[in-house]
């Protein structure tokens, strides 16, 4: 097998997971937003074939998070749908390619150091920016909703324990708990000839 069907090869396996663990990640939810399971694949892909398959991988993620937010699966994607359909198209491609650019980038700068480091580094760096911005859109873009969900809570508060909280360290520790195996797939895809 060529090179680069091995790649394309690859790209198709793992975007058809991060659709599957997305789909999958879209009925289990702590608070008001489904935690996001592709974060994984996200990084392995990015890891494996490069920043630009990790932004590939973020952006199928985003895709299937933007038609939960569509249909009404996601009920407070709903709502963002509802108020903004446009901002919430872009907040959710964005994010999801950006965290998977950001995890490649990640991993491909610590990696030749340390091969280690850079898998854990690039597994929390992706929820972090994919929560991060996710939080900066609320605040800058969807303030109104962002009020109306905190009913009167401090609004720092709500942002960091009520809403995106728990979703962010469970996705943070999901990553982190899976490192060994990461680094296992990766070592696995770099042997293959």
């Amino acid at each position: 097998m060529t090179s680069r069907t091995r790649v394309l090869t690859g790209m198709a396996i793992s975007i058809s997971i991060v659709v599957t663990l997305q789909l999958f990640a879209s009925f289990v939810k702590l608070g008001s937003f489904a935690i996001t399971l592709a974060l994984v694949p996200m990084v392995v892909g990015a890891a494996i074939y490069g920043k630009a398959a990790g932004a590939v991988l973020g952006g199928a993620c985003g895709t299937v998070v933007l038609i939960m937010c569509i249909n009404g699966v996601d009920p407070g994607g709903y709502v963002l749908w509802s108020a903004n359909p446009a901002l919430t198209a872009m907040l959710c491609l964005i994010k999801g390619s950006l965290a998977g650019l950001a995890a490649g980038g990640v991993y491909s700068m610590l990696s030749k150091n340390n091969i280690y480091l850079g898998v854990i580094c690039a597994a929390i760096v992706c929820p972090v920016v994919n929560t991060g911005i996710f939080l900066a859109a609320m605040v800058l873009f969807f303030h109104g909703v962002l009020s109306e969900w905190a009913g009167g809570t401090d609004l720092v508060y709500f942002l960091f324990i009520g809403m995106a909280g728990m979703n962010f360290l469970l996705e943070v520790a999901i990553n982190i708990a899976i490192c060994p195996a990461i680094l296992r797939i990766i070592k696995a895809s770099k042997s293959v000839v």
